[in-house]
């Protein structure tokens, strides 16, 4: 599957667990609901993936983690916020070059539609 289907397919994952639980909850019962209903259609699901920092040729423990990684392709960060900000993009879009991953998906479950908190971006451009 390319990038585009698994995002795809993520966004109709995203908006059934916003249609199940609805808006106000912690991140973390987001990301566990998503990584389910993504691993019950056969998609790979890795949960808080350390993310090492490459710092002068030394790789360095940072304590950055990927809230959800799907098919070694697509990145999705997890908020709910009462708004994203740009440093939610700049933080996503630092995961993508680190992990050298092409595209993100930052998604906002505090929105009263869900496809609205649902921000794309891609490694490279903003």
């Amino acid at each position: 599957m390319t990038e585009n289907q698994i995002s795809s397919e993520i966004i109709g994952a995203a908006i059934e667990v916003h249609k199940q639980l609805g808006p106000g909850l912690l991140e973390s019962a987001y990301e566990t609901c998503l990584a389910f209903e993504l691993r019950k259609k056969g998609f790979k699901v890795e949960r808080q993936l350390a993310l090492p920092l490459i710092y002068k040729d030394v790789k360095l423990d940072a304590g950055y983690r990927i809230d959800l990684l799907v098919n070694d392709k697509v990145i999705i960060e997890v908020k709910s916020l009462d708004a994203l900000a740009p440093i939610h993009t700049a933080q996503i879009l630092t995961y993508l070059k680190l992990k050298d991953i092409k595209l993100g998906l930052l998604i906002n479950f505090n929105s009263v539609v869900v496809k609205d908190g649902i921000k794309r971006v891609i490694n490279g451009y903003l």
